[in-house]
């Protein structure tokens, strides 16, 4: 559904709840997809959420529902189910949706809920739990098909059609030897086309990407991007076959990362706020903004510094505003392609100079065409003054430093940050445009300084 359709479903779905329309409301429910209404469950009571969650046929579609709300939705409203019906959703869920969730609950209700699973699937559940979230571990499904590389492929086909018919990612057939060590890889496509007596170990594909258990997920996402596969095996230390990556989750993984970065740039935090507290979400801002505050103060010392010479020439003042904009707007653009390029592995660390020069060649021409401009603006609105044309040379000579430094520490502090294993999305919010304003204000006044007397 596009933006406007789930606005039009939403809408339909409180008015009929106003007036109790419970047969409309039924239909609507039933017809609807599960996605589309975990959407507008964000945005009713918990009592109104409720009512439409019984009004749903289909257990499995209500599962499907469950999994998609947004963490603190589901939070709430899962205080109001029974054990009994969290254990019956669950079952019709994937085990590493299951562990997603179970892992979301406080200690007591998840242990509740997973001793009265069935033996089987709870265990599935406890062994991914075992794995940290981010990592492959965390997120792999434990359901996939693994044969012997000596079994045939009319007898793969049977086994398809016998054991492995509800597998969630079909099309792959891992083959393992008997410790169930990873051997290679078939496809459906081979399986169908090679005669039925053909053993797997004779057409399967060797060179097979893998993952290990410990992977950060956002490499094993980056992976099955790059090489365009629907899944990827998980291996353990031994190279014995545990899980397999898919697709969706990939998608996921690069949505729940691109979240968390443009918070974290923005110095938010890196999570969702609008459905906290006003009081939480004032509490994960603040910190955030003390950056700004501190290089606030900063800048009134550094001001404060050359005070004597901002009496003598105030028309210097007027340009503080834009020259630190400019730089910080420029400090901004050249920190978020970089973190962006970490992020999507479009840039490595080893690339380390060749990124920098990149973007400190494009802040220094961008000063220059900006200096030059701004130059222009101070030399015409003064000239009447007799240092006009030193004032249009301190302005110009102010931006071109303000932007090239600006694009340095864009590109410099990500980097540095991503080889000290430090998060780099941290360093583009506040520190950044922050710590421009200061050296912009300092570079400026000083050039003033020295060429004004």
């Amino acid at each position: 559904m596009t933006n406007d359709s789930n606005k039009i479903l939403s809408e339909t779905i409180k008015r009929l709840l106003r007036r109790e329309a419970v047969s409309h409301l039924k239909k609507i429910v039933n017809k609807s997809h599960a996605a589309d209404l975990s959407l507008v469950f964000r945005s009713l009571p918990v009592e109104n959420q409720r009512k439409l969650f019984d009004l749903i046929d289909d257990i499995e579609k209500k599962s499907i529902l469950i999994s998609e709300l947004e963490e603190y939705t589901f939070l709430d409203f899962i205080e109001h189910l029974s054990i009994d019906e969290c254990v019956e959703l669950f079952n019709y869920m994937p085990a590493d949706d299951v562990a997603d969730l179970i892992g979301k609950l406080p200690q007591e209700r998840a242990a509740a809920i997973l001793e009265k699973m069935d033996i089987e699937e709870s265990e599935e559940v406890e062994g991914l739990l075992r794995y940290e979230d981010d990592t492959a571990g965390g997120i792999m499904v434990p359901d996939f098909i693994a044969l012997r590389e000596i079994v045939t492929a009319k007898e793969a086909i049977e086994s398809l059609q016998k054991e492995y018919h509800d597998v969630e990612m079909p099309f792959y057939l891992y083959v393992v030897d008997e410790f169930n060590r990873l051997l290679g890889v078939v496809s459906l496509r081979q399986l169908v086309v090679v005669k039925p007596n053909t053993p797997l170990k004779n057409f399967m594909t060797t060179d097979i990407f893998s993952v290990r258990t410990d992977m950060d997920q956002e490499e094993v996402a980056k992976l099955v991007a790059r090489y365009d596969i629907l899944a990827v095996p998980v291996v353990d230390d031994q190279n014995r076959l545990v899980g397999i990556v898919t697709v969706d989750d990939v998608i996921d993984i690069f949505r729940r990362e691109a979240t968390e970065d443009f918070l974290k740039m923005a110095g938010v935090g890196d999570d969702f706020v609008e459905t906290q507290s006003i009081f939480k979400s004032t509490r994960i801002r603040l910190p955030w903004l003390f950056a700004s505050c501190l290089g606030g103060i900063l800048a009134s010392l550094v001001i404060s510094h050359f005070e004597g010479g901002l009496l003598k020439f105030a028309y210097l003042a007027a340009f503080i505003p834009v020259i630190t904009g400019m730089g910080g707007n420029v400090g901004a653009q050249s920190s978020t392609i970089v973190v962006r390029g970490l992020a999507t592995g479009r840039i490595d660390v080893r690339d380390f100079w060749k990124v920098v020069l990149k973007q400190q060649a494009i802040g220094v021409i961008l000063g220059v065409i900006y200096g030059l401009f701004l130059g222009g603006v101070a030399h015409f609105k003064y000239n009447h003054e007799l240092t006009a044309g030193l004032l249009a040379l301190v302005v110009g000579l102010a931006v071109l430093c303000s932007m090239s430094i600006a694009a340095l520490m864009g590109s410099v502090v990500p980097m540095v940050f991503r080889k000290l294993h430090i998060d780099p999305a941290v360093a583009s919010g506040p520190f950044i445009t922050t710590a421009i304003d200061v050296v912009s204000v300092f570079f400026y006044l000083s050039i003033a300084t020295t060429l004004l007397g």
